[in-house]
């Protein structure tokens, strides 16, 4: 038997040049059955999360434990349940992120299903990429108030996209998946988790396994699609770090009919221009993903089901779980709470796309011949659900989908001839001077509505805020003086 974990074979070979594909890595995770190759890039279903948005059902997934013990002889039976005991010793949080991160390197080293190996990035390549954002930047500063957010410009393989992007899944995911790990506990009367406590453990240390094969499988696929970091319309990477994706890059090009130095300078445009406003919007991060976690807070588990497999489990059968858990058991409801976080994050998804879509487009339309061309293809790519929204959706059921661009656009373009580049950007000051979703539907009354000045409140705040200082500090002394 292999010295791969849960029955993944390793990929038929390594990359043949690639940065983290060099190394075997020691663990030797590796693909599910539902890796790339199949119809469904993400795989096995975690935790039967059947009425969830994009996810697949139960009837395509496969038992990661009948993979590992089908084809076992008696020889193998040892090493078989050391395996499984490593996986049910995790002691961790929710997402085993050591194996998502094995399983992410494996899939990557597979290659994609066009035959598309990873490899390491040349010196010309980072060149070529760097120049590329260089001038991206300087094109920026003629259509935006807002500053360079790039200190470094980088090409990264997909490998090293997995290595860069895992931090921020696993803000993004932790947050859903512990919810459903705190179900597994609570299926129990109070009275019985004492007693019951080896079973509880086995079961979030199986859960923690299943979320991170799944993300692994996920975070892998999409490795191969994206062309930086931002694609998903939220800051994956490291700050002040412009990343493009050069492979990638090349493929998405490849039928468009467009000269490649124009793609890769239209990409870098778009990944300058998040650069810039995740950079000097300092609220804008923590608002889009608090709208995820928001969503996750309302996630509600039907415990009826937990409760019978819970009931039923027999702890020499732990695969039974794995079954159970694939039958649909947590159905998140449509509650007043989830609805406000997800028309929140679309909005705020909209907002950002829409004013990356009109800067790069103003900046590129009398430069770049294709401009037109890669706009549309870039706007259809990411608004009708593409690779990184259909990723997002397998893992908590959530589309990060900016469904209202093209209107967000739209408002964007008009604010400029109507308020110049300073008024526009000014609005990304406060949360509260954004445009809201009826603001899209009513783009005219928004621009010419009298602006909002937070300036003054703020200062007023400040003032405040010093006054109660110096209050607390003279109160202070006069207790210090009493005590003398």
């Amino acid at each position: 038997m292999s010295d791969t974990p849960f029955g993944f074979g390793l990929p038929p070979e390594e990359p043949e040049d690639g940065d983290e594909g060099k190394k075997k890595d020691p663990a030797g995770g590796g693909q599910g059955s539902g890796g790339q190759g199949g119809g469904n890039p993400f795989g096995a279903n975690p935790f039967g999360f059947g009425g969830l948005p994009g996810m697949g059902g139960p009837g395509g997934a496969d038992n990661p434990f009948a993979a590992m013990f089908g084809s076992l002889n008696p020889n193998d039976l040892g090493a078989a349940f050391q395996q499984l005991g490593q996986m049910l010793s995790y002691e961790g949080g929710p997402v085993n992120w050591d194996m998502a991160k094995q399983i992410a390197r494996q899939v990557v080293a597979q290659g994609t299903s066009d035959g598309t190996k990873d490899a390491s990035v040349g010196p010309a390549e980072k060149a070529s990429v760097e120049e590329a954002v260089r001038l991206a930047d300087l094109w920026l500063d003629g259509v935006t108030s807002l500053p360079s957010g790039a200190s470094t410009a980088v090409a990264w393989s997909r490998a090293e996209w997995v290595e860069a992007t895992l931090p921020a899944w696993q803000q993004l995911v932790d947050p859903v998946a512990e919810r459903v790990g705190a179900a597994m506990g609570d299926v129990l009367p109070e009275e019985m988790q004492a007693m019951a406590g080896p079973l509880i453990g086995m079961m979030r240390s199986m859960g923690g396994a299943m979320f991170g094969q799944q993300i692994g499988q996920a975070v892998g696929a999409l490795a191969g699609e994206v062309v930086g970091s931002t694609d998903v319309g939220l800051p994956l990477g490291p700050a002040g770090k412009a990343a493009l994706l050069p492979l990638n890059i090349e493929a998405l090009g490849k039928d468009l009919g467009v000269p490649k130095d124009e793609v890769r300078l239209y990409l870098a445009l778009r990944e300058a221009a998040h650069q810039r406003l995740f950079a000097h919007v300092p609220w804008l991060r923590s608002h889009l993903f608090g709208a995820v976690e928001g969503y996750a807070r309302g996630i509600k588990v039907d415990t009826s089901k937990l409760e019978d497999a819970v009931g039923q489990l027999d702890p020499t059968h732990p695969e039974q779980l794995q079954e159970a858990l694939q039958q649909g058991m947590f159905q998140p409801e449509d509650t007043p709470e989830q609805k406000a976080a997800l028309a929140r994050l679309e909005t705020a998804l909209a907002l950002v796309e829409g004013w990356v879509d009109a800067v790069v487009h103003e900046a590129a339309k009398s430069r770049l011949t294709s401009a037109d061309a890669l706009r549309e293809t870039l706007r259809r790519r990411r608004a009708s659900g593409g690779p990184a929204e259909q990723t997002f959706a397998t893992l908590i059921g959530l589309e990060l989908r900016p469904r209202r661009l093209r209107d967000a656009s739209r408002l964007w373009a008009s604010l400029t001839d109507a308020r110049g580049v300073d008024g526009r950007d000014d609005l990304w000051e406060h949360p509260d001077m954004l445009p809201t979703a009826s603001d899209l539907d009513d783009p005219d009354g928004f621009v010419h509505r009298e602006q909002l000045d937070f300036s003054e409140l703020d200062k007023m705040l400040g003032e405040a805020a010093g006054k109660q200082d110096r209050a607390e500090d003279a109160e202070d002394n006069d207790e210090d003086d009493t005590d003398k």
